[in-house]
């Protein structure tokens, strides 16, 4: 703990291992061995040796659950890094994988935001790509009418994206309304709010609904920024 405190991670690896072959049910050596790991791991660098490191933690945050399967820690810790390791390279089904692992500290305590929270992130995440991905095949088809990025997806399109992503798109809206519900003031979720709504703007046919999706996505903005002047102005006593 001394050597993990320090930022010694490798001299704790060593440590917290040499615990766990003494005693492989002491909960706490695996999720502080699961977390030196993952202090090491670096979101997005490609090497196999960082890849391996976020593997072994994921391994050691599911030994902590074959011990407990109701540890929230750990199956924070399992949603977290998997999330980590989806973006590079994208992996759709490492990003629903986490899901998952949020979904379930969801059913073990439904009254936290911050699994609603990633549950939403997760969601807009795989909606936005597939929404780049949708109009940069449109624009290769159709190289004499290009749309903007604030445009609306072409109805050839649109449809598609509201099949494979449009419940996504939903899912991902209840869940950060879910979380400023528990946490009126959870700024972090406005922000993503109102990106999801610009992702659901995209996926109806109606002028009017994707004008007023925009509306209430750009009045989130105006009130993230309201909550961070109002926390600038009276900061939180330590």
């Amino acid at each position: 703990m001394q050597n993990f405190k320090n930022g010694q991670y490798d001299e704790a690896l060593v440590t917290f291992q040499r615990a766990k072959l003494l005693d492989p049910r002491m909960m706490n050596a695996r999720l502080y061995l699961a977390t030196a790991y993952t202090s090491q791991y670096i979101p997005g660098a490609p090497s196999e040796k960082n890849q391996e490191l976020g593997r072994k933690a994921v391994e050691e945050f599911r030994g902590v659950l074959d011990i407990n399967p109701q540890n929230l820690s750990a199956i924070d810790g399992i949603g977290s890094i998997i999330f980590q390791m989806a973006g590079t390279p994208y992996d759709p089904e490492k990003f629903q994988e986490s899901k998952s692992y949020h979904q379930k500290h969801i059913a073990l305590q439904p009254k936290d935001p911050e699994p609603y929270y990633w549950v939403g992130v997760i969601d807009w995440t795989l909606s936005f790509r597939a929404n780049n991905e949708v109009r940069a095949g449109y624009h290769l088809a159709h190289l004499a009418h290009q749309i903007k990025d604030t445009e609306p997806l072409p109805t050839v399109v649109r449809e598609e994206y509201v099949r494979k992503y449009g419940s996504i798109i939903d899912e991902g809206i209840e869940s950060m309304k879910h979380a400023i519900e528990l946490r009126p003031d959870y700024d972090d979720a406005m922000a993503y709010l109102n990106l999801l709504y610009r992702r659901k703007a995209d996926a109806v046919a109606s002028p009017s609904e994707r004008d007023d999706l925009l509306l209430m996505a750009d009045y989130l903005v105006d009130r993230v920024k309201e909550i961070k002047w109002k926390r600038a102005e009276h900061p939180r006593q330590p």
